[in-house]
């Protein structure tokens, strides 16, 4: 089921194959087939559950944004984290992120939600949980996704040239154990989600897309265009 909705002939689909013959995939597979089978609407559509993989392919990823779970609203999620699909109102959680874009930046804040030209450029924008029962946050949690993206940073980490790992909220935090690569210099920046409950305890003011582009700068790599 799932495997038919990602990379084919792809360095992802290399690294990945054998997660999707685990024990814990065909768990997560029967949860999310029951879920169809009661009427139960998932976001992202199943199409798009892989769109991160899809669109910034191993090789050319520099940034990696870990966010918690899909938006469960209409219309929102089409599989790359923090970000709303073209024509979409911003969430309070993205609004906040381009309230610290503009403040970090000194830019004016993008007029669309969808993130694709991040990841166009190398921005690997990852949840934590790829799929969500609508309205109902986190209702997908614990069914084994959490194992899959733990597998995913950890390939990541092995790659010998410096990335940048940031890290929004206490899902991703836990995500540093599988970034202690010593042989490869990553920058990991930690913050408070932007969520409108937290971005005023830690998240607004911290600067991270001024720094991400520094120490790409400084790896000899090209920065981000984060405003276009």
């Amino acid at each position: 089921m799932l495997k038919d909705f990602f990379s084919p002939k792809t360095t992802w689909n290399e690294l990945l194959e054998e997660e999707f013959k685990k024990p814990y995939m065909r768990q997560l597979e029967a949860f999310l087939e029951g879920e169809l089978k009661r009427g139960e609407t998932v976001y992202p559509p199943m199409h798009q559950v892989f769109q991160a993989f899809h669109q910034t392919p191993y090789e050319q990823v520099n940034v990696v944004i870990v966010g918690q779970d899909p938006y469960h609203g209409p219309g929102q999620a089409h599989g790359l984290a923090f970000s709303v699909a073209e024509g979409v109102k911003p969430p309070p959680s993205l609004k906040n992120i381009f309230k610290e874009l503009e403040m970090d930046l000194e830019e004016k804040k993008p007029e669309s939600g969808c993130l694709s030209h991040w990841a166009d450029q190398g921005v690997f924008l990852l949840n934590t949980t790829l799929t969500v029962r609508a309205r109902q946050a986190k209702s997908h949690a614990d069914q084994g996704w959490e194992t899959f993206t733990d597998r995913v940073i950890q390939r990541l980490s092995e790659r010998e040239d410096p990335l940048v790992f940031v890290l929004w909220g206490q899902f991703a935090h836990q995500k540093c154990a599988f970034l202690k690569n010593k042989k490869t210099p990553h920058l990991v920046l930690t913050a408070a989600h932007p969520s409108p409950f937290s971005a005023y305890h830690g998240f607004l003011g911290c600067r991270h897309f001024s720094q991400i582009n520094t120490f790409l700068k400084s790896q000899g790599k090209t920065s981000i265009k984060w405003v276009l």
